[in-house]
């Protein structure tokens, strides 16, 4: 979807053409798939963390067109909402201290981005939802001005055909409508990629769904949307029912969400793309010039455009990603199931968790995705969401006995996940200061059982019993979340109470 997009309309050839451009496109991957044509993983790591801008007050800005003008850098770009932004590292080469690099990068960006931010009295915010956004923040004025996020809330909007429901039972009940998919620009995220062989692309994404729940518990970061306390990640359920082109009548036909955690463990990469032109429609009917079949004939490799456009118009936990650097294709698992925030500290430690436990699992000999069934990597997925640190999840057995049992999220990550993930650090070559450091945050979110909507919940209801009213908390909240992101120590050892005149610190 970062591929400019002309704003246009579309009719029955258009969309006629693309299927059948969809089907030359999946024929030619399964070609390249046959021919060995993939590039070996280079080891690299890919980052994306999408950000909100807020003001001094806590409160949401409008104005992403200015911040990026002053930014001036590509590293920098749109995002849904007016009050979104997006900032890409390069890729870099997973082993030594690549933690400490990518953080320092981080930091240094975020840094500037945010001095830049203050000219127009923003600035830079990293959290799964921003606690102060309101109904009337997200509504389709609110929209970046840019071609490609236009014409995609035109085609979602008329897929579905009526208001979109926003329908969410937490500690708390939402229950509201849209009539645009701008809602979903509430949901900022951090997005991992891993560039995997075709061979190991099924192993790789099997444990990745696996971790999916794991990765929620220990990182949840979203609490709040629209002054209500929903789930400790409120993001899967809103960005579900925000782009959710069925009407209730296709929904209970069990017609399939565009944002999806899936339905099975899989054998290659070829069945997630091919799943997504059999069950999904196309929203953006664009045709490219390409023929992906006569340039495979003469030797070349196609850039498969329109499969690519349509992969990312279908929103899965974990995406399959085909690309093409320098003339050689390859596959990468993109990992979109964790929230931004808090500090950078915390991104990178999620990241090396995840980076760890993949491989490990990966390369296990007895894969967990062969003990779990489906349906309880699903369900983990969902009880992660709700109830964050807190959760309990299905997991297999340890030993050779078998079976699966419920087990505390952080007794899982302390006893089990975190020696796998610190083996699976090593076999990239990572650097023992790197893989201590950012693993032992983990271990002490799970000791204290904090983690960033912990924090704000805590903190919210401590704002509350000071006194102050329900918005005035949220604001408060935000303001303190902000002072402290800015310190960028990890947020476990974040404060909650505030010391002399109750909300004192809140307000500071």
């Amino acid at each position: 979807m970062g591929e400019k997009i002309a704003a246009g309309s579309f009719d029955l050839s258009d969309r006629q053409r693309y299927r059948r451009k969809l089907q030359e496109c999946l024929t030619g991957l399964e070609r390249l798939l046959a021919d060995k044509r993939f590039d070996r993983p280079r080891n690299l790591v890919g980052l994306e963390i999408e950000l909100n801008l807020a003001g001094a007050d806590g409160m949401p800005r409008m104005m992403n067109a200015e911040v990026l003008e002053r930014i001036a850098s590509h590293d920098f770009q749109t995002e849904l909402g007016m009050f979104n932004l997006e900032v890409n590292i390069a890729p870099h080469r997973l082993g030594g201290r690549v933690f400490d690099q990518l953080a320092e990068e981080l930091r240094t960006g975020l840094a500037y981005a945010h001095r830049k931010a203050q000219e127009v009295d923003a600035g830079i915010v990293m959290i799964g939802i921003l606690p102060t956004l309101s109904q009337d923040d997200l509504v389709s004025q609110n929209l970046s001005d840019v071609d490609r996020y236009r014409l995609l809330n035109d085609e979602i909007v008329a897929a579905r055909g009526e208001d979109f429901t926003l329908d969410i039972e937490g500690v708390e009940r939402l229950s509201c409508t849209a009539s645009s998919i701008v809602p979903e620009s509430a949901c900022t995220s951090v997005q991992l990629h891993l560039q995997v062989t075709p061979e190991r692309f099924a192993d790789v994404w099997n444990a990745a769904q696996a971790i999916a729940a794991v990765q929620i518990a220990v990182g949840a970061n979203a609490p709040f949307l629209f002054g209500r306390e929903l789930w400790r990640e409120s993001r899967p359920p809103l960005f579900t029912q925000a782009t959710d082109t069925r009407p209730p009548e296709l929904q209970a036909q069990g017609v399939r969400p565009r944002t999806w955690f899936g339905e099975r463990w899989v054998t290659s990469a070829y069945e997630l793309f091919e799943e997504n032109v059999r069950y999904f429609p196309a929203l953006l009917p664009i045709c490219e010039d390409e023929e992906p079949l006569r340039v495979l004939d003469e030797g070349g490799v196609p850039a498969l455009r329109e499969l690519v456009l349509h992969n990312g118009t279908v929103y899965r936990w974990n995406r399959p990603v085909y690309g093409v650097v320098d003339g050689v294709p390859h596959l990468r698992v993109e990992n979109r199931v964790l929230p931004a925030g808090p500090t950078v500290d915390d991104v990178l430690a999620n990241a090396a968790f995840y980076y760890g436990l993949v491989r490990a699992l990966a390369e296990d000999a007895r894969p967990v995705w062969r003990r779990l069934p489906f349906e309880d990597a699903a369900a983990n997925f969902d009880a992660a969401c709700r109830y964050g640190i807190d959760a309990e999840l299905r997991w297999p057995r340890p030993g050779r006995g078998g079976g699966v049992t419920t087990v505390p999220a952080v007794k899982l990550v302390r006893d089990e996940l975190l020696p796998l993930a610190a083996a699976g650090l090593d076999a990239w070559g990572v650097e023992r200061s790197d893989r201590e450091r950012y693993l032992g945050i983990i271990e002490q979110r799970c000791r204290r059982k904090v983690n960033g909507a912990s924090w704000q919940v805590e903190t919210f209801h401590r704002a509350l019993e000071a006194g102050l009213g329900r918005e005035a908390a949220l604001a408060a909240t935000t303001r303190q979340y902000c002072r402290l992101m800015r310190q960028g120590n990890p947020v476990h050892t974040w404060p909650t109470g505030f010391p002399g005149r109750p909300d004192a610190q809140l307000e500071s």
